[in-house]
């Protein structure tokens, strides 16, 4: 008895897919709060393999997503919110309608529900270590918003919590040391930060004016911030709980009016440490006590006093010639061939406090947030500014005696500067930039903070100096490779064998061209010259005959005849190595005559063109040689390794070739500065 044929649509690939009309009705809901909820709960879109089969042979394009995952929705508490909410807004309306503008006000004061995703942020992030690792587009959202105008789309509600979540994480950042690294790009300013052992990288835009167009979903995006402050916030408070502070810390309300930024917060040690519910979060956390303990220190810890801060000063200048001296000792290897060491490092404690001996002074037009928020990750206690840039700075005369470093972004002193000039009370002089410096005082770029922070170490300063040529910013999260040009290494030690000799002769020849041309154009204009100032046609020529005429005619036949019937030796490699063996025969047999005679032979030393062209012959035989050792090899390999081998040898010869076009440029950029400075 055969069994029953199954109906088309009912198991396979068209049973494990739905799209998403047929999920919008079957969770009854609309289409805005279906995405919603798809963003809350982290269900997105699939592609199947085969679309006929999903779609029963149509070809329209349609959105599917997994049937399991609409299933799992049917379960999810936010639907009833969602149609309480659409109740709700229907009486709204009805009230609206009938102008009864307090009815509604009233309405949606007290029926309109809340809708909170404390239940959804513990779903998707069973372990704290989740959450760390789905951080990364959540800070970076965050940030973007914290720095964008309010408008229709935007309140400036969300615009405020956004700000203060972010600030409470770089308090966090700065008090536990957590940043690793940060690089300036044209997007805006890459972090990195290390937290219980998860490298968590954001973007912050530059605080530039921005335009929002009008073709960007705000609703999609404000999901997307709603959902990320609920997590950040349960970050935070973990977070700070886990060092012993208090979550929330104070905010000062005026401070941040007045542009105090990080200074409007407030951190708190815990007096006791207790096990609970806090802030209506659940946590069941131990908390350490070696952790509680130096976060009680970090609390009491009182200012430091003018005193201290006169010595920290003279001992500043001595630290820093210290560290710039004093490196971390690097093993190299005795041979070749030996065993590569493992180089030592600096601590994480040294690397934390790497400005703590210093005070900054940071200048207007100087990014300020972002420069505080890097020098207190590192230890740095003392940041002061401009009182115009806001509230919170260390100091805000750019005068004090205990500033030993100023950022500044500005042109380069003007030369013969005046002194500083003294101020009225005869107490210090007053620095009156750009026309005077403080004595004493390092002035940097900003970029030198940047270099540092990445490198681990204090770099000089007097390369970051105003108006100095800064050194290339690379991002430190892309490790030059092999065959790679790498813009830290002297250029010599990057060229393979007879590069540099190559690039000299190329150098020289555009020199020779363009010398030549300048003597064609000198001709040319001699001529025109003689042309203008001879007399009349024939004074002072010498006619030649119809005899001569002919005669150079023939001349000029003949050897046009004999270039044509002879144009040389081909310059090949056999040919070559014969010449050179032929010169070397030459040479020996003129030694043996002159030794037989008491002659003393004039050894000609060769000129450095002839040395270059030398080495570069001998690198080019020695590549050829290599290229036809790699061809043997190719040809017994099979057609499919061959093929495989081929696509290889395409990236490292387009690679090699970018590597080669920046070194040729790099060598012209020298050798045009060596020049500017022997002129």
């Amino acid at each position: 008895m055969a069994g029953r044929s199954k109906k088309k649509g009912t198991s396979g690939a068209a049973k494990n897919y739905i799209t998403r009309t047929r999920a919008v009705k079957k969770l009854q809901i609309s289409l805005p709060d279906f995405r919603r909820l798809c963003i809350f709960k982290g269900i997105y879109p699939r592609e199947p393999r085969n679309k006929k089969k999903v779609s029963k042979g149509s070809t329209a394009a349609t959105t599917f997503y997994y049937t399991k995952d609409i299933q799992y929705l049917l379960h999810e508490p936010l639907l009833a919110k969602f149609r309480e909410h659409k109740s709700v807004a229907k009486k709204i309306g009805r009230a609206l309608g009938r102008g009864e503008a307090g009815d509604a006000a009233r309405l949606e004061k007290n029926l309109m529900p809340k809708v909170k995703l404390d239940h959804i942020i513990k779903e998707r992030y069973p372990t704290f270590v989740d959450a760390l690792r789905d951080l990364d587009d959540a800070l970076s959202m965050l940030f973007l918003f914290a720095n964008l105008p309010s408008s229709e789309h935007i309140p400036a509600k969300t615009i405020a919590l956004c700000q203060r979540l972010t600030r409470e994480f770089e308090h966090y950042v700065i008090t536990s040391h957590a940043l690793r690294k940060s690089f300036l790009s044209i997007k805006g300013i890459y972090y990195q930060a290390t937290i219980q052992g998860q490298d968590i990288l954001w973007l912050v835009p530059y605080r530039f004016v921005q335009r929002t167009g009008g073709d960007i979903d705000f609703r999609i995006m404000g999901t997307f911030v709603e959902f990320y402050t609920t997590l950040l916030g349960f970050v935070n408070y973990r977070l700070y709980t886990s060092v012993g502070l208090v979550y929330p810390p104070k905010f000062n309300a005026k401070s941040d009016e007045q542009g105090g930024e990080l200074a409007a917060f407030q951190l708190e040690g815990k007096a006791n440490a207790t096990n609970g519910a806090t802030n209506g979060h659940d946590d069941d956390m131990a908390i350490n006590p070696e952790a509680q303990a130096m976060a009680d220190r970090i609390a009491a810890m009182p200012d430091v006093d003018d005193e201290e801060e006169q010595v920290m000063t003279d001992v500043a200048a001595d630290d820093e010639e210290d560290q710039n001296t004093e490196g971390i000792d690097k093993f190299e290897p005795t041979a070749p061939d030996a065993d590569i060491l493992p180089q030592p490092q600096a601590s994480s404690s040294e690397v934390a406090s790497l400005f703590a001996p210093f005070t900054f002074y940071l200048s207007r037009e100087t990014p300020r947030a972002s420069l505080e928020f890097i020098l207190k990750s590192f230890g740095c206690k003392r940041v002061g500014w401009d009182s115009i840039l806001g509230d919170g700075a260390f100091t805000t005369n750019e005068s004090d005696p205990a500033i030993t470093h100023q950022i500044i972004d500005r042109p380069p002193l003007e030369n013969g500067a005046p002194a500083p000039r003294e101020a009225e009370n005869g107490s210090s002089p007053t620095a009156q930039w750009p026309h005077s410096t403080m004595p004493g005082r390092t002035y940097v770029q900003p970029q030198w903070v940047w270099d540092c922070l990445n490198q681990g170490r204090l770099l000089r300063p007097d390369l970051y100096a105003p108006g100095a040529e800064l050194p290339p910013h690379l991002s430190p999260w892309v490790k030059p490779k092999k065959g790679e040009y790498d813009p830290n290494l002297p250029l010599e030690a990057q060229q393979p064998d007879g590069e540099a000799e190559a690039f000299e002769e190329m150098a020289d020849e555009d020199e020779d061209a363009f010398e030549a041309d300048d003597d064609d154009d000198d001709a040319n204009m001699d001529a025109v010259t003689d042309r203008e100032g001879s007399v009349e046609v024939g004074e002072g020529m010498d006619i030649a005959s119809n005899d001569d005429e002919d005669d150079d005619e023939d001349s000029e036949s003949d050897a046009d005849g004999g270039a044509d019937d002879f144009d040389g030796f081909e310059d090949s490699d056999a040919e070559s190595d014969v010449s050179e063996g032929e010169a070397a025969r030459l040479q020996h047999q003129r030694e043996l005559e002159a030794e037989a005679t008491g002659k003393k032979i004039e050894v000609k030393a060769p000129t450095k063109q002839e040395q270059n062209a030398a080495i570069r012959k001998k690198f080019d035989k020695k590549k050829r040689q290599e290229e036809e050792e790699r061809d043997r090899q190719k040809m017994m390999l099979s057609n499919k390794k061959r093929k495989l081998l081929k696509r290889i040898e395409y990236g490292e010869n387009k690679r090699d070739t970018e590597s080669e076009n920046l070194r040729r440029k790099r060598a012209r950029l020298e050798k045009a500065k060596a020049a500017a400075e022997r002129g």
